[in-house]
C-alpha cells in the first residue's frame, strides 16, 4: 500500500486493505461526530458497511447515517445531507461510494455551513461558501476522480440543470480496489469509460504540445489495455488497480498543467442526464465519436497523435489517421458493451433534444468552437 498526496490536499490510501489499516488513526484527527453517507444499500451486501462501521464504533463515534444519494444526486439529496449534518452537529462526512455519493457530499459540505442557498450563492451570486464540514471518502466505484477534487456534479430538478457546485475537497481517499469486486460489471466498464473521457477532454484542446500530453496518452492507452483485461478477466485485481490509480490521475491536476481542457462532452451529457437522468458514463460512449467528428479538423494533428499512440493506427497522412482513430474509439465503445446511440441507452425518442442544446454550456478550449445548433445536430446524430 502508497499513500499520495495530490493538489496540497488529499491523501491517497491505496491498495487491498487500506481501510482497516489506515482509517482507524485518520479518524482520531476529528470530532465524535460523523455522517456516513452511502448510496442504495449495495455496501451492506458486500461487507464494506459492516467493516467501516466496525471501525467507527470502536473509534467511539457517534454515527449518523445519510442513505439513498441517487447515480445523479440531485439538489434536494444534498438539502437532506445538510439538514442532517446541522441537526447532529456533524464533525466529518464519511463517503463510501462512488463519485456521486462523493460529489453529494462535497455540496452537503458546503450547504451544512450557510445560511443561504448554496447553489443560488454560487450560481447567481457567484460566491463561495466561507465554511466546510471536513470529507473523507471510501471510494467503491472508480471512473470520476471525484476523490481528487472539489467540484461536484448535482441535478437541480425544478431548474432542470445538471451542473458544478463546489465544497470540501476530501482530506483522504482511501481506494482499494477490492471494494469494486462486487460492482455490477456493466457499471465497472461505464465508470472506467468515464476515466477514458476525462483523459480525452483534457488532451483534446487548442495548446501546443507538452508533457501533460504526453503523460496522457500513456493513461489512455493503459486504461484501454486493462478495460480489455477485464473483459477476459473480469476480478483482475491488477487491472482494477490500475484503472483506480488511472481515475484519480485524469483529475488530480496532473493531465492538465499547461492547458486549456474543454469539457464539451461532459457538458452536453450532463445536460442530457439533467432531462433524462440517464448513466453518465453510457452517455459520455454515446456522444464522444459524433461529437469528435465535428470538431477534429480543428486540430488534425493532435487527433491524428491520439490515433497513432492509442489506438495503433497506422494510416498515413493526419486527416485519414485522426478519423481511424475516431472509428477506432467508436468500435472499442462498441466492443466493451457501452451503447452507441441514443435508443440503445434508452433514451426516450421525444426526449426535447433543443432544449438540451440551448441549455448545454459551451467552453472555450475545444479544437473547434461549438454553437446550440451544432450542439443539437450532434444530439440528433446520436439517436
Amino acid at each position: 500500500m502508497n499513500n499520495f498526496t495530490f493538489e496540497n490536499k488529499t491523501i491517497v490510501f491505496f491498495g487491498k486493505g487500506s481501510v482497516a489499516e489506515s482509517l482507524p488513526a485518520l479518524l482520531g484527527g476529528y470530532g465524535k461526530n460523523v455522517l456516513l453517507a452511502y448510496g442504495g444499500g449495495s455496501i451492506k451486501s458486500n461487507g464494506v458497511y459492516d467493516e467501516v462501521t466496525g471501525i467507527l464504533e470502536a473509534a467511539g463515534k457517534n454515527v449518523t447515517e445519510f442513505s439513498g444519494i441517487m447515480s445523479n444526486p440531485t439538489y434536494a439529496k444534498v438539502q437532506e445531507g445538510a439538514a442532517l449534518a446541522r441537526e447532529n452537529d456533524v464533525d466529518l462526512i464519511l463517503a463510501v461510494g462512488g463519485g456521486s455519493v462523493s460529489d453529494c457530499c462535497k455540496a452537503v459540505s458546503a450547504q451544512a455551513k450557510l445560511d443561504e442557498d448554496l447553489w443560488e450563492l454560487e450560481n447567481v451570486k457567484h460566491g463561495a461558501p466561507g465554511g466546510l464540514i471536513p470529507l473523507v471518502t471510501i471510494i467503491t466505484v472508480f471512473g470520476t476522480g471525484s476523490e481528487m477534487n472539489a467540484g461536484a456534479v448535482i441535478t437541480n430538478e425544478e431548474l432542470k440543470v445538471k451542473g458544478p457546485l463546489w465544497g470540501a475537497q476530501a482530506d483522504a481517499a482511501f481506494l482499494d480496489p477490492t471494494y469494486t469486486m462486487s460492482v455490477p460489471f456493466v457499471q465497472v466498464i461505464s465508470g472506467a469509460f468515464d476515466t477514458l473521457s476525462h483523459a480525452m477532454e483534457t488532451y483534446f484542446d487548442t495548446c501546443a504540445q507538452n508533457l501533460s500530453d504526453d503523460i496522457n496518452l500513456a493513461l489512455m492507452g493503459s486504461v484501454v489495455r486493462n478495460i480489455r483485461t477485464l473483459l477476459d478477466d473480469p476480478q483482475n485485481y491488477e487491472a482494477r488497480s490500475e484503472l483506480a490509480w488511472a481515475s484519480a490521475m485524469a483529475e488530480n491536476g496532473i493531465l492538465k498543467i499547461g492547458k486549456l481542457t474543454g469539457f464539451e462532452c461532459h457538458m452536453m451529457e450532463h445536460q442530457l442526464g439533467a432531462y433524462t437522468n440517464c448513466n453518465h458514463g453510457a452517455g459520455l460512449a454515446v456522444i464522444h465519436p459524433h461529437l469528435y467528428r465535428h470538431i477534429y479538423e480543428g486540430n488534425v494533428e493532435r487527433f491524428a497523435r491520439f490515433a497513432h499512440e492509442v489506438w495503433g493506427v497506422s494510416d498515413a497522412g493526419d486527416n485519414a489517421a485522426a478519423l481511424a482513430g475516431i472509428d477506432a474509439l467508436a468500435a472499442f465503445i462498441k466492443e466493451i458493451g457501452l451503447p452507441t446511440t441514443f435508443a440503445e441507452l434508452g433514451i426516450p425518442s421525444d426526449t426535447d433534444l433543443r432544449a438540451v442544446a440551448d441549455s448545454t454550456v459551451i467552453l472555450p478550449g475545444v479544437p473547434k468552437q461549438l454553437d446550440a445548433d451544432e450542439i443539437y445536430q450532434i444530439l440528433v446524430e446520436c439517436k
